[in-house]
């Protein structure tokens, strides 16, 4: 396949920008070990199934060896092989879910969910602060120094933590204008902050800790005692 331009991501101000198509893909040993694992799961002669799994691997394989988190054409064309699929079947799989990036992205993904929950919880602000720390003029816009592209999502099924700011695979809680803009300041540095609750919830616990059951321990998944109110 040839590696001439197409059309890449459209910013706010309606100007499109120009990318360019990798002239090959390759699965390195990272994805290739991740296939192995992911192939195993599937009986024989039922390997399309692994479709969305890899390219997955795809998308997180490109994020690691060019900082831009995205699905080629012709990595589409290498997971049609290695799956012994027709190419189509894969464009219509990663164009039809809006978690494939089939075009080149920021080194971070802002992705904020604007959804009923979230939107009452305070996703203006959250998107305010995208815009603000991050140089973004809005939704489908990537900041001129390629650190951040900024996506609008529907729910992301963190209702109970709203509002939330996935960024690339990570979920960020509990955020309102000033705790997102220290977020986005940490990742321009290369830091990245611990995914979860910013104000120190456990999971779907109550802001300020448990008020009933209190005489009943209760952990997390990884072993935390859930806060109690005092």
């Amino acid at each position: 396949m040839s590696d001439h331009a197409h059309e890449g991501p459209t910013h706010a101000d309606g100007k499109a920008e120009a990318h360019h198509e990798p002239a090959s893909f390759a699965f390195d040993a990272e994805s290739e070990a991740q296939i192995e694992k992911i192939l195993k799961r599937y009986p024989a002669g039922k390997e399309a199934s692994a479709i969305i799994p890899l390219l997955y691997v795809v998308q997180r394989q490109m994020g690691r060896q060019t900082g831009s988190a995205w699905v080629p054409r012709v990595a589409m064309d290498q997971t049609a092989r290695r799956l012994g699929m027709a190419p189509i079947r894969v464009y219509e799989v990663a164009n039809f879910y809006t978690m494939f990036n089939t075009k080149p992205i920021g080194r971070y993904h802002l992705q904020v969910c604007g959804t009923t929950p979230c939107w009452l919880r305070g996703s203006d602000d959250v998107l305010r602060a995208c815009k603000d720390a991050g140089h973004l003029k809005g939704y489908g816009d990537t900041s001129t120094d390629g650190l951040f592209t900024l996506t609008e999502v529907e729910c992301l099924g963190g209702c109970v933590n709203a509002p939330v700011l996935q960024v690339d695979d990570d979920y960020y809680e509990d955020l309102d204008y000033e705790s997102t803009v220290k977020l986005i300041e940490s990742l321009k540095r290369g830091e990245r902050p611990p995914a979860g609750s910013v104000i120190g919830r456990v999971c779907s616990a109550p802001v300020g800790g448990a008020e009933t059951l209190l005489d009943i321990p209760m952990v997390d998944a990884d072993g935390r005692d859930f806060p109690v109110k005092e």
